[in-house]
C-alpha cells in the first residue's frame, strides 16, 4: 500500500537525522583516530629524546615521519605542533622541524624550576608515603640498578628520570606527575647538549639515599638530598658560557 505524502514527510527528516547522526559519528571516530595518532608520534620522539637516541639538532622531515608512521603529513605536522609547544622541537621557516637545542640560560631555567617542584615534593610526600610505596620505590632502584650493571644506557636513562615521576604520582597529583615528566624531557635535552658527566651510578646511589630517607620519614634529610643531587646533575653539565680562546685553539703545535 503506497504511503501517503504525510508519511512520507514524517520518514524523510528522520532518516536525514539519522544520516546526520552517523556522519557526526564518522568525523568523531576519525578525529579520536587522528589524535591517537598524533599522540604516538609525540610519545615517540619524546621518548627517544629521553632515551638519548635522538640528539638536539637533528632534522625531522616530515615526509620521512608520514613514511615510518604511515600517516599524512598533515597529522606529523599536528604532531610536531605540539612538540615545539613542549619546548622539544624548534621549527623553523622554510628549514622544517629540528629536535630543539637548549640554551645556557633555558638549562639553569629548568633545573632552577625542578629544585623548587621537587623539593616541595619530597617534604610533603615524606609526610604521607606508604609502606607500600617504599616497596614500590625499592622495586624501581632494582629495575635502575640493573640497567647500570648491564650498561643499558636508553634503559637506565628512562628508569632514573622515571625515579622522579614516581615519586610525584605518589602523591596522587597527575599535573604535578605531567609537568614533571616535560621538564624531565627538557633535562634530557640538556643533559645531551652539555654532556653530563654525573654519571648513571651516582645518580643510582643518590636515588638510593632519598628512598632511605623517605623510609625514615626524615623530611629534612630527603629534601636535603634531593637538592643535593640535582645540585649535582647540573654541577656537572657543562653550562660555562665563556667563548673558547680561538688563539690557543687554532695555535699551531
Amino acid at each position: 500500500m503506497p504511503r501517503s505524502r504525510a508519511n512520507l514527510k514524517v520518514i524523510r527528516p528522520v532518516a536525514d537525522a539519522r544520516a546526520g547522526r552517523s556522519a557526526v559519528g564518522r568525523r568523531m571516530a576519525n578525529d579520536h583516530e587522528a589524535s591517537n595518532t598524533t599522540r604516538r608520534i609525540v610519545d615517540a620522539v619524546t621518548a627517544a629524546i629521553v632515551e638519548r637516541r635522538l640528539m638536539p639538532g637533528t632534522k625531522l622531515a616530515e615526509q620521512r615521519l608520514a613514511d615510518i608512521f604511515e600517516v599524512s603529513r598533515t597529522v606529523v605536522r599536528q604532531a610536531l605542533n605540539q612538540l615545539s609547544r613542549d619546548r622539544l622541537v624548534t621549527l623553523e621557516p622554510a628549514r622544517g622541524a629540528f629536535v630543539a637545542m637548549p640554551s645556557v640560560d633555558e638549562a639553569h631555567q629548568v633545573f632552577a624550576v625542578r629544585q623548587m617542584l621537587e623539593a616541595a615534593l619530597i617534604k610533603q610526600l615524606c609526610h604521607q608515603v606508604t609502606n607500600e610505596q617504599i616497596a614500590e620505590l625499592r622495586s624501581h632502584l632494582r629495575a635502575e640498578h640493573a640497567a647500570v650493571s648491564r650498561t643499558d644506557v636508553p634503559g637506565r636513562t628512562h628508569l632514573l628520570a622515571d625515579f622522579h615521576i614516581v615519586l610525584a604520582r605518589m602523591l596522587g597529583n597527575d599535573v604535578l606527575a605531567q609537568l614533571l615528566s616535560d621538564l624531565l624531557t627538557r633535562s634530557s635535552l640538556i643533559a645531551l647538549m652539555y654532556q653530563s658527566a654525573h654519571s648513571a651510578e651516582a645518580s643510582y646511589a643518590e636515588h638510593v639515599a632519598i628512598v632511605d630517607a623517605l623510609e625514615r620519614r626524615d623530611t629534612r634529610a630527603a629534601a636535603r638530598l634531593t637538592e643535593q643531587h640535582l645540585d649535582h646533575v647540573e654541577r656537572n653539565l657543562r653550562l660555562d658560557p665563556r667563548s673558547p680562546d680561538l688563539g690557543r685553539i687554532l695555535r699551531s703545535p
